[in-house]
């Protein structure tokens, strides 16, 4: 039995990297052998429909932004974003879901991927979509802050007149990067989080 737990709030950047690299070591080359959704609210697509997944397995585990994407057989791919309250538990084959805050279980043929989400919001949300452009539509287009140069960096964060704290936030300017990081970096930096970008 294993759970992956981070700090408090949202999962952002460095946190669902984490997730990333736990999920592809149990999961790649894993077949989705059963999909079970305890919550309507979790299911934000309806075609493809969740059971065309089923049977398919898993080629790839990727962070887009703040979401976590698996890439399937066919190129079909489950879009995850776990939201302030949302996590996944790594479980045994055929585990039970958990009654208050279980969500949905995904049985693989290498184990079982719980997802919990203790709040009553619900925010969570899963994608089902067809192809790398139904994943590119999900995608806010923040630019990547660890991969960025200082000019790319400096553009993205002048772009638009807003709060520091707001603009390192923005998913359309930076990706992955929500309150608890931005506090950090501001607080790195020693800049004020209401100083204006302009």
């Amino acid at each position: 039995r294993r759970t992956i737990h981070y700090r408090r709030g949202m999962p952002e950047l460095p946190d669902v990297d984490l997730y990333v690299e736990h999920l592809a070591r149990r999961l790649d080359g894993a077949a989705l052998e059963r999909a079970r959704i305890a919550s309507p609210n979790l299911l934000r697509t309806v075609e493809p429909p969740l059971a065309s997944a089923e049977g398919r397995r898993v080629r790839g585990v990727r962070r887009m932004g703040k979401r976590i994407v698996l890439a399937l057989d066919g190129d079909l791919f489950l879009v995850f974003h776990l939201m302030i309250a949302g996590r996944f538990r790594w479980r045994e084959r055929g585990a039970r879901l958990p009654g208050k805050v279980g969500l949905a279980a995904f049985e693989f043929t290498s184990g079982t991927l719980i997802l919990t989400e203790a709040s009553t919001r619900q925010r969570a949300s899963l994608h089902v979509v067809a192809g790398e452009s139904g994943v590119r539509a999900l995608d806010p287009g923040g630019i990547e802050p660890l991969d960025a140069s200082l000019d790319t960096f400096r553009a993205a964060l002048l772009r638009e007149d807003h709060t520091l704290k707001r603009a390192l936030t923005d998913p359309r300017l930076f990706s992955g990067i929500g309150n608890a990081y931005s506090d950090e970096i501001l607080h790195r930096a020693r800049l004020s989080p209401l100083r204006r970008t302009v």
